[in-house]
């Protein structure tokens, strides 16, 4: 790549590295591990930055990252049974960093894909249409995974919860 072209590169990087973190860190739900990641995403990127650059590359790395956190959990499945627990039950008076505490025990605890699609459409506040093209799926599929994913945080949190954590979500 030219010198022209590593300044864009970095300049993307310098403008949406935050957002994507965040991103990477949803999807795998530890923070090195969301860096490891991230890094990852942006070197693949890189060596296909002739092409990307000219379209919106955003879209393009987020679905590297989704596409590689649910690459990595799978080896990770593979290679060990990940044992889970039940989240606590929610005390009366909960606070906003215990929910956020509970809410990403539970994330983390939801299948690959469908944490996924969580992350895109009510974090990243994607469309479908949106979360299916970052996933490689259909939008029958983006809505049957959130309605799971959904159905399993409801459970597990309450549906008042839910409320607050994701704004105003129905079945």
């Amino acid at each position: 790549m030219s010198g022209a072209e590593d300044d864009g590169f970095a300049a993307f990087v310098a403008a949406r590295g935050t957002s994507l973190l965040r991103v990477a860190y949803l999807a795998c739900g530890d923070e090195r591990e969301a860096e490891d990641l991230l890094q990852t995403a942006l070197e693949r990127t890189y060596r296909n930055w002739d092409r990307v650059r000219y379209d919106n590359p955003e879209p393009y790395l987020r679905r590297v990252i989704v596409n590689t956190s649910i690459s990595r959990a799978r080896r990770r499945a593979i290679l060990r049974i990940i044992p889970m627990h039940t989240p606590p039950e929610p005390s009366g008076r909960e606070t906003d960093v215990d929910l956020r505490h509970v809410l990403m025990d539970i994330l983390r605890a939801l299948p690959p894909r469908q944490r996924a699609v969580i992350v895109l459409r009510y974090w990243e506040d994607l469309s479908e249409t949106q979360t299916a093209e970052i996933l490689g799926c259909s939008t029958g599929t983006v809505k049957s995974q959130a309605s799971k994913a959904l159905a399993k945080l409801r459970s597990a949190i309450g549906p008042e919860s839910m409320e607050g954590v994701i704004g105003n979500v129905h079945a």
